[in-house]
This record gives structure tokens, sequence and C-alpha cells, in this order.
């Protein structure tokens, strides 16, 4: 049966915001250390800035997400363009320590901001059209695909723009010179992202459309964002799946933060200096967003398959879990065939987490109504960055080597073991339509019943 247009329609706006809102991001993750050094910030002020945005992000994440289910999607998500754009400019210009560290701090608002209005928004036009049993899982995949995708873009463009624009040493004292120091080779990346934010502020505004909301006052902001903050932090109380969805987050976050914390120190060894290592990090960056994309892109194969979308997230997330153990196993070795055997390992992990995502969101929507949906998101990404930060503390602990994967590798592998058993039968659908108090949303309150290791 040919699928309404409607819905072709929201899987590609959806689509393009997810490629819009990443890709400025994209281009800043290959130069933003190396700007920061040529304006002669320490490592600890970087790891300062670092922190900022991530402490930023953190105590945002509900905050923001209930704002969202209260004055709606598109009015929150250019707010997130607004402020991305803003800390671009200043992380690209700034040359004093507190500008970039504002620039960080707004990096991190913004990624607060965003993480729920658009998917949120795909799912309520979908379920709106086509009631609440929707197929959803192309949509969400194909968000996800195209979220790696411009990241992977954004990481190669973001390398290799100043030698591509033929910024050499002449034209980059030029630029320098005409703009006081403000202006360096590696800044145009951060202006290039700005230019694509303000695109991506238009096309939100004139594409996302949603069904009128009752009309949110000062009142309605001040007791609605922290009702739907409570409803957010009970969520995993309610519901067992819920719960089983939100801690394979906060896994994923562990495991992400082993290979991204170990890797650029692992590729500078492999290849003897940290000038070569950072750009086989940037290649093996974009390898992995390229592996997510594709996990992504298979999530709905992978999900008939094995059966059903909890089955599927076990077989993705053991994936996962037998790439961060392989790179593990692999670390105290130089030779060719371990090499090879940790770039296999690399790509498992990024190739896992991207296929059970979707399969993890798919069921997240059906437990979840529309009132409630871009917080139930929310306290899924803040679930995956505390685990992140907390995994990343631990492994500044441990001996060098093997033992600092090992730990990723065993939290994501503990969070596959969550979907070993079913959690018994769905309850019924929420509704897809906003409650006709937007200030104060009802979620799904249904419990799936025991869920092992709990």
């Amino acid at each position: 049966m040919t699928e309404p247009l409607v819905i072709r329609t929201a899987r590609r706006r959806y689509s393009t915001v997810c490629v819009l809102f990443w890709l400025p991001l994209g281009l800043a993750i290959a130069p933003q250390v190396l700007l920061f050094t040529e304006r002669g910030m320490t490592m600890a002020a970087i790891a300062g800035f670092f922190a900022a945005h991530s402490l930023t992000a953190a105590a945002l994440e509900l905050p923001t997400g209930g704002l969202s289910d209260v004055l709606g999607r598109r009015a929150v998500l250019a707010t997130a363009g607004l402020l991305n754009l803003v800390a671009l400019v200043l992380v690209g210009l700034g040359t004093a320590p507190w500008l970039l560290g504002l620039g960080m701090a707004l990096v991190g608002a913004g990624r607060a901001l965003s993480s729920g209005p658009a998917e949120a928004w795909y799912v309520d036009t979908v379920q709106a059209h086509c009631g609440p049993d929707a197929e959803l899982r192309t949509g969400l995949a194909r968000g996800a695909a195209a979220t790696s995708a411009a990241l992977a873009t954004g990481t190669l463009i973001g390398g290799a723009l100043p030698w591509l624009l033929g910024l050499g040493p002449d034209l980059g004292a030029q630029l320098s010179a005409a703009s006081s120091g403000a202006v360096l080779p590696l800044s145009v990346p951060m202006l290039l992202g700005a230019a694509v934010e303000v695109v991506f502020v238009l096309y939100v505004l004139t594409a996302l459309r949603e069904p009128p909301r009752p009309a949110a006052t000062a009142h309605d902001v001040l007791r609605g964002v922290p009702a739907t903050v409570l409803d957010g932090l009970r969520l995993g109380s309610r519901d067992g799946l819920v719960r089983r969805v939100l801690l394979s987050a906060g896994a994923a976050g562990g495991a992400l933060a082993t290979v991204e914390l170990l890797t650029p120190g692992r590729a500078a060894a492999l290849t003897g200096t940290t000038e070569s290592g950072a750009v086989l990090f940037a290649a093996l960056a974009c390898a992995g967003y390229l592996c997510h994309a594709l996990g992504s892109h298979l999530a709905p194969l992978t999900a008939r398959l094995a059966g059903g979308s909890e089955r599927a997230i076990l077989v993705s997330l053991g994936g996962g879990a037998s790439g961060v153990l392989l790179l593990g196993a692999t670390a105290a070795f130089q030779t060719v065939a371990s090499t090879v055997l940790a770039a296999v390992g690399y790509a498992l992990v990024y190739l896992g987490l991207g296929a059970a995502g979707p399969s993890e969101n798919d069921l997240l929507h059906r437990r979840v109504a529309s009132a409630g949906r871009a917080t139930a998101l929310s306290v899924q990404s803040l679930a995956l960055q505390l685990t992140a930060a907390s995994t990343g503390l631990v492994i500044g602990f441990l001996p060098a080597g093997p033992p600092r994967w090992l730990l990723g590798g065993t939290v994501l592998l503990a969070g596959a073991v969550l979907w070993i058993r079913r959690g018994g039968p769905a309850p019924p659908a929420p509704s897809a339509t906003p409650e006709p108090q937007a200030a104060s949303p009802a979620l799904s309150a249904a419990d799936s019943g025991p869920v092992p290791g709990r």
C-alpha cells in the first residue's frame, strides 16, 4: 500500500532538520581543540570549556524538554538553532577565555533544547494522521542516519576546509591582520557552521508545521515545565519497558565515553605523533559516524530479522559491546592483526549503537503520550550524558590498557542483557494528540512487569 504523502513529507522534513542541526556541530569537531590552542588556551582551560558544555547540557536537559512540551516543538527547536549560531560565532571569533567558555556553554544549552523537539514533531505528525499504531521505526531510522551522515560530512569538511580553501600562511596572516587576530584559518569552519544555523532556523520556522496549542502564558510555562520535569523523572519508575530504554541509553553513553576518550591516544601511539594521530582520529570519527548511519538505516531490517524491537536491541547492543571488548583485547598489542581487529571492533561499536537507537525510540514513543514526548527524550539524553560523564571519571583512575576499555564494554554488555527477556504485553497506546491542558501533560503510567537485573 502506498504511503500517504504527508508521511513521506514528514520523514523528509525530519531528516532535513537532523542534517541542518548536526552539520554545523560536525564542522566544529576537528578544528575546535586546535583553535583553542591557537588562541593560547592551556589544556586545563580547554577541559574547562568542555566541562561548561557538558554541565550546561545536563542541567538544562529536563527543563528544556518540558519547555518543548509546553510551548511547542518549533519554537524551542528554533531557539536551539539561534543559541548554536551565537555559540559558533563566539567560539570562532572569541579570544578571551570567558568568551570561549560562554560559547561552549551556549552549545550545551542548544544541545539540551534540541534533544527531543524534532523527533517529537515527527512522531506527533505521523500519529496525528495514522493513529497511535503508526509505523515509526523507518522515519526514526532515517533521521538517525541523517544525523550520523551530517556529523561525518561535517567532520571531514571541518578538518579539511582551511586547506581546501587555500588558507595558507599568507592568507591566514591577512585574515588575522584584517580582524586584529579574531579570525584564524581554523575559525572558518565555525563561521560556516553559523551560516548553516541561519538556514536551519529559517527551515524550522517554515517547514515544521504543528497543530495549534493553547496559548501559553508566563504562568503556564512556570507551572507546566516543573510538572513535565517531575513526570519525566517518574518515567522509569512507572514503566518497566521505559526503564530499560533509559538504562540502555545510559549504557550507550558509557561505551561512547570509553571509545571517544581512549581512541585519540591510541591513534597517536599507533602513528607515532600527536599530529598524525589527530588526523587518524578524524578519519576514524568519520568512519564511526558512517557506521552509525548504516546501523540506523538497517534498524528496520534488524527488527524484522530479530523478531521485534526488543530482540533487535539485544542483538544490536550485544554487537556493540563485542566491539568495545575487542578494542580492549587488542589494546596491549600493535601488530597488523591487532590493528585490523581493533578497526573491526570500532566499527561494531557504532554499527550496533546505530541499529539499537531507532528500535529503542520506537518502543519509547509507544509508551509515552504526546504531551510528554520531548520530556521523555530529554530524560533519555540525560541518562546517556550522566553515564558518559561517570564512566569517564572512573576510567581516569583505572590503569592504562585493556582495563579501561573493558569498563565500557562491560557497561554496554549490561545494557544488552536487560533485553534478554521480554517485558510483557504493551499497554494501550497513549493518545497522539496533546492533552487539553498542555501545561500539565500526562505520561503513560503502565508498567510492563518485572525486568531482569533491576
